[in-house]
């Protein structure tokens, strides 16, 4: 009995063992089975897309309300960059909310490029509204260094007129020919437009950050301005690294796709991560007032 009883302890033991990678495909299989059914069901990307929209509603009417206390605060300037860059936010997030709170029409719009067109321009506007951030530090980098700015506005303007022409082609071709190849050019597209503007971020905001370290440490503001120009620039560079990646891989894999109802789950951290949330962000971190008098960092748009 007594080696039986043995026999039968060990018997136990290699059964529970046995079965722990059992347990773990189960529960890994269960997670997977959860992400498939959200994703699936007509009710959760409704629930989803719809969040979406109210996240985006949310930042667009902040940057508004912002708009209009830089307005009241200075009525005797005109536009402003500080006042295009919150005007753009809001036309940008506004536009995104429109588009996800009618997300399921969207995808059944013929012919089908119209759905393409209106999931990428967005990010096109995206693209250019946060260019014009970057505009905006060149252009106190160099004057802080009495360099010429003459050129810089005009650059900002050919790049965004070769973006969006360069994109407005990729559309007509695809409407031409709808095939596989070009759906893939125009992510990839997107995807090194987001580089460039990673690199921007990067290459101005750092400079500028070093710029204002080298400042006296008693100057007035030198540590606030540090912080707003560091945090910018971070969370900057990083969401639009995050675009980059994340365009790469919808390009080539069917999975990562995000311009589908079925991938409700990705299409939320993926919105969240690189535009809601840095809009967010910036728009607090960014959320002081020009003063009434004496404004002459702030740069008019002609």
């Amino acid at each position: 009995m007594r080696i039986g009883g043995v026999e039968i302890m060990q018997y136990a033991s290699e059964m529970m063992t046995s079965s722990s990678p059992a347990v773990e495909a189960f529960d890994l299989k269960d997670a997977s089975s959860w992400w498939s059914d959200v994703n699936k069901s007509p009710i959760w990307q409704d629930r989803i897309f719809h969040a979406l929209a109210l996240l985006y509603g949310i930042v667009s009417v902040v940057a508004l309300i912002q708009l209009v206390r830089i307005q009241w605060r200075v009525p005797e300037y005109g536009w402003t960059t500080q006042k295009v860059f919150h005007f753009l936010n809001f036309v940008v997030n506004g536009v995104r909310a429109v588009v996800f709170a009618f997300r399921r029409d969207v995808q059944f719009m013929h012919p089908e490029i119209l759905q393409h067109i209106l999931l990428d321009i967005p990010s096109l506007a995206f693209f250019t509204t946060y260019a014009l951030l970057v505009l905006f530090w060149a252009e106190i980098y160099y004057q802080a260094r009495a360099v010429s700015t003459d050129g810089l506005r005009p650059g900002f303007f050919t790049i965004n007129a070769v973006v969006y022409v360069v994109q407005i082609a990729l559309w007509l071709v695809l409407w031409w020919k709808p095939v596989r190849v070009m759906v893939i050019l125009s992510k990839m597209f997107f995807a090194g437009a987001s580089l460039f503007a990673a690199l921007g971020f990067l290459l101005y905001g750092g400079r500028l950050f070093l710029m204002l370290q080298s400042f006296p440490a008693e100057s007035n503001g030198r540590r606030k301005k540090l912080q707003e120009v560091g945090y910018v620039t971070i969370i900057c560079s990083t969401c639009f690294l995050i675009r980059c990646i994340m365009m790469c891989f919808a390009a080539f894999d069917e999975g990562a796709n995000l311009d589908v109802l079925d991938h409700p789950i990705l299409n939320f951290i993926y919105y969240l991560l690189v535009e809601i949330l840095p809009s967010s962000l910036v728009l607090f971190i960014l959320r002081k007032l020009p003063p009434k008098r004496g404004i002459t960092q702030y740069h008019q748009i002609r």
